[in-house]
């Protein structure tokens, strides 16, 4: 496995994160060693808490969580997964899949000897953190999600696994404004197909603008800024863009290079959102483990993010743990609630620690 790791220099002047680097070594299946990048601030023996960031962001993501969380003693290791962030980026397609990330992060898991965790996953952070959780049971005292699932969809109809199939094979790349527009449609029509919007775009996007999506999303720019922006990223000049922000910058930090982007470029497509993805029996399996899970399982969504708008009542009906427990609806957090809303969430982890 040919594996790249993002010189530290890249991460010189970062705004708002002061946090020192802590790295663990794994071995992947081929015998490859992997460096994966943690967080770890607040007291040594405070209560753990476990965040797990999504796509295509990395922990500078909960730089804002993290002080709210550390106020009340509460320990906080934020890692980054492979293939994002200061962590190491295997560069092939083929090396990345919702399985190796599960086994390389138990691997993380396991080398560091964490337990009595509680866990909040959103986005991709869900979808692997749940596994985690699956997979290692005794390490876990609560979980928290947000904005995020556990997909499994074994039952999906032939004309709509048609109409993925040829989308994917025949379409031209959407565009940014396209692929935005199938996101915000979502609940609405089928799922799967408008997140197939979101998984051509980003494989089929060499140098997937990843900065300049994450100041769209999260500081919503004026229209000359996003102009400005769209039209320098299409000429292969963002980074010189004089209306490129200190955030877009902090995101676009771990890539020097498109070359260093396989991770979220790969990763949308593992999504198992059909009958025909792979991880279908490991996410059945792990259906069936949550369907007697007892220890606290708090669901906090935000109120306006159009992707995982209402997922919350899945585990609401099939989660033991959740029950008596006060979910909280994030006011205004929109799909990162670590950014638009850091002290609604981190106020509900550290009440559901106190109440538990």
């Amino acid at each position: 496995m040919h594996i790249l790791r993002t010189p530290d220099a890249c991460f010189d002047g970062l705004k708002d994160y002061p946090f020192e680097p802590n790295y663990t070594q794994i071995t992947t299946a081929d015998g490859s060693a992997l460096r994966i990048h943690h967080v770890d601030e607040g007291p040594s023996d405070g209560d753990l808490v476990l965040c797990l960031h999504g796509q295509p962001v990395w922990s500078y993501l909960y730089r804002k969580m993290i002080p709210h969380l550390t106020a009340s003693g509460l320990r906080v290791i934020a890692p980054d997964l492979p293939g994002y962030g200061k962590s190491d980026k295997p560069a092939a397609r083929e090396d990345y899949s919702y399985e190796r990330q599960v086994e390389w992060m138990g691997q993380w898991l396991e080398q560091n000897d964490f337990n009595n965790i509680t866990i909040f996953g959103q986005d991709w952070g869900g979808l692997i953190g749940l596994r985690l959780v699956a997979n290692h049971p005794d390490r876990f005292a609560r979980v928290v999600i947000s904005n995020t699932g556990l997909p499994y969809n074994p039952n999906t109809p032939d004309p709509i696994l048609q109409e993925i199939q040829a989308f994917r094979a025949n379409a031209p790349t959407p565009s940014l404004m396209a692929m935005q527009k199938a996101i915000n449609g979502m609940p609405s029509g089928d799922p799967a197909l408008k997140f197939a919007y979101w998984q051509k775009f980003c494989w089929e996007s060499e140098n997937l603008p990843v900065g300049m999506m994450m100041q769209m999303m999260m500081e919503h720019p004026s229209t000359p800024v996003m102009a400005t922006n769209v039209i320098l990223n299409q000429l292969g000049l963002f980074k010189y863009s004089p209306c490129r922000s200190a955030l877009a910058r902090a995101y676009d930090a771990p890539f020097p290079d498109a070359t260093y982007k396989m991770g979220p470029r790969a990763m949308p497509s593992h999504v198992p959102t059909t009958s025909t993805s792979a991880s279908l029996a490991q996410q059945a399996a792990a259906w069936t483990f949550f369907e007697t899970f007892e220890k606290p399982f708090l669901c906090a969504f935000a109120d306006n993010d159009p992707v995982t708008k209402g997922g919350e009542q899945a585990f609401l009906d099939r989660v033991p743990g959740t029950k008596d427990l006060p979910h909280t609806e994030i006011k205004g957090g929109g799909h990162f609630v670590q950014e638009q809303a850091p002290e609604q969430v981190a106020t509900a982890i550290s009440q559901l620690i106190a109440r538990t």
